[in-house]
């Protein structure tokens, strides 16, 4: 998105990537890796490598060539076009269906001053209220939506890192080791299942190489607001998944619906509780404004080029994509009513779970695109030769994900990409 409204700046960029990162992978993220134990903090390792790497490609793009809508137009400029619309249908679809488990985690906080949300339909007609509302605020210009990230980024998150840091001191030895591995799986396979959950809590790494047209200067703040944003979500998220796992039973921390709210209720009592769960829903909430703003992006970049619907790129008084906002929660709302389980914790582990597959394809065409714009850039040797390393790292992680999923999801994942084929014959000719 080109002019029509105000950018944010350095600080906005890197509370747009934090708020990203640092959304419902903090808050319901640690239900879903109980399932696998605490051994998990094993695959923690592994994804933050892997995610490192991919920070380093998004970061090394947005300072060589910035440009708004990033996987796709990093695939579009650099691979081809088939390539691009494969990026720009599965990372919008994938983002898509991960706005929703973050708007479910939304919910699933509510639940603590609102018993009723456990109802899972009554719990859907307030996460569709949640989606319909921050839709609304996207349709305002993007100093508001930097602004209201930047507000949200720092309240919600001061709580919660004080859970992360005191919380060592209710951390108990036993509680971790008993739920190391009660699934009695091989280490391996668990590394490799938990690293697969973990790049949920990595996705927005790219959020600044996105919106690169609605970021001041981006030469300079794209590649900074990616390192500082990943480097400060990694921190948090290891420190908070591991003083967690050491504070709830694994039996209960499987099931719950907020588990960072149980947690300060163990350290503090019942106010803590209530005062960990306001900051997780203003945290959500200024993470799922986000990632709206990025979809938006992602589909607007390709609609003008003529790869997506052109009513996805036709802008407000603000610059905003209305049209585009409107499509994407309708279809938010399928997503919301196809995924309906018994609980918050399960519908959110069956959203990521289909996000992070789809999301693994667009991640390595940026990396293939890298490379290709290194060999025609005039890139030494030696940065030459180190990004290609790192673009193995990452493209190793991509494929850990996939490999850590389950045959079944692998299976429809593969078909979602195959549909994508035939459907690149109605896109025009240019």
């Amino acid at each position: 998105m080109e002019g029509g409204g105000k950018k944010m700046g350095l600080i906005g960029a890197s509370s747009l990537v934090v708020a990203n990162m640092v959304g419902t992978g903090l808050f319901l993220l640690p239900s879903s890796l109980a399932n696998i134990g605490s051994v998990s903090i094993l695959g923690w390792v592994v994804a933050a490598i892997g995610a490192s790497a991919l920070g380093l490609v998004f970061a090394h793009m947005g300072m060589v060539e910035p440009k708004a809508g990033g996987p796709y137009a990093y695939a579009r400029d650099h691979i081809g076009r088939f390539p691009a619309f494969q990026t720009n249908m599965l990372y919008w679809l994938a983002n898509v269906i991960g706005n929703v488990a973050i708007a479910v985690s939304v919910t699933g906080y509510l639940a603590v001053f609102f018993p009723a949300l456990k109802d899972p339909w009554v719990a859907n007609a307030c996460t569709a209220a949640v989606i319909w509302m921050f839709i609304w605020i996207n349709t305002r210009d993007a100093k508001l939506v930097g602004g209201f990230t930047t507000v949200s980024t720092i309240a919600g998150i001061v709580p919660i890192a004080f859970v992360g840091l005191f919380g060592w001191l209710w951390f108990k030895p036993d509680v971790f080791i008993e739920s190391w591995n009660p699934g009695d799986i091989p280490t391996a396979t668990a590394i490799a299942r938990s690293a697969s959950i973990a790049l949920w809590a990595f996705l927005g790494v790219e959020s600044a190489a996105v919106s690169a047209g609605v970021i001041e200067n981006p030469k300079r703040n794209v590649p900074l607001a990616t390192i500082i944003g990943l480097l400060i979500s990694t921190v948090i998220y290891i420190s908070c998944c591991t003083v967690l796992m050491g504070i709830i039973p694994g039996t209960e921390l499987r099931i719950s619906g907020a588990p960072f709210a149980d947690a300060a209720r163990v350290m503090l009592g019942p106010w803590a509780a209530i005062g960990i769960s306001l900051a997780a829903i203003l945290k959500a909430s200024g993470s799922l404004v986000g990632w709206i703003l990025i979809v938006a992006q992602s589909s607007q970049a390709a609609a003008n080029d003529g790869m997506f619907p052109r009513r996805f790129a036709r802008t407000n008084e603000h610059g905003m994509p209305v049209q585009n906002l409107v499509i994407t929660g309708l279809l938010m709302m399928a997503m919301l009513l196809a995924s309906t389980s018994p609980d918050v914790a399960t519908q959110f582990s069956h959203i990521t779970d289909a996000t992070v597959i789809l999301m693994s394809v667009p991640y390595i065409f940026s990396v293939v695109a890298m490379w290709r714009l290194n060999q025609t850039m005039g890139v030494s040797t030696a940065k030459r030769q180190f990004f290609i390393v790192v673009g193995v790292v990452a493209c190793l992680y991509c494929l850990s994900v996939v490999v850590g999923q389950s045959a079944e999801l692998d299976r429809k994942a593969l078909l979602v990409l195959l549909v994508t084929t035939p459907l690149f014959a109605l896109i025009k000719r240019s």
